[in-house]
C-alpha cells in the first residue's frame, strides 16, 4: 500500500474527504517527525511506539575496492509494534 492508497482507505473508513484525510496524514507524519528530531518518542497504545535509536560507529568494507572504511555513528528512527497490532497480524 502506498500513500495514496492509504489516504483512500482512511477516507473511506473515516467518511472524510480525501483532501482532509491527506492533510490529516501529512500532519501526523510531521508531528511524529518533529518529535523524533527533538529526541522524543511517540507512543500509540495498542499500535506501537516510534522512537530514535543510536547506532554505534562501526567498521565496514567498500564493496568495490574491499578497502576497510569507518561508518559513522547515526541516529535512526525505529518503530516497535504494540501488542494489539502484533496480535492482529498473527
Amino acid at each position: 500500500m502506498n500513500k495514496s492508497e492509504l489516504i483512500d482507505a482512511m477516507a473511506n473508513e473515516s467518511k472524510l474527504t480525501k483532501a482532509d484525510t491527506a492533510r490529516a496524514l501529512d500532519s501526523f507524519i510531521k508531528a511524529v517527525s518533529d518529535e523524533l528530531s527533538n529526541g522524543g518518542s511517540v507512543a500509540l497504545v495498542g499500535f506501537g511506539t516510534f522512537s530514535v535509536k543510536e547506532r554505534a560507529e562501526r567498521k565496514g568494507r567498500n564493496p568495490q575496492t574491499g578497502e576497510e572504511i569507518t561508518i559513522k555513528a547515526a541516529k535512526i528512527p525505529s518503530f516497535k509494534a504494540g501488542k494489539t497490532l502484533r496480535d492482529g497480524v498473527n
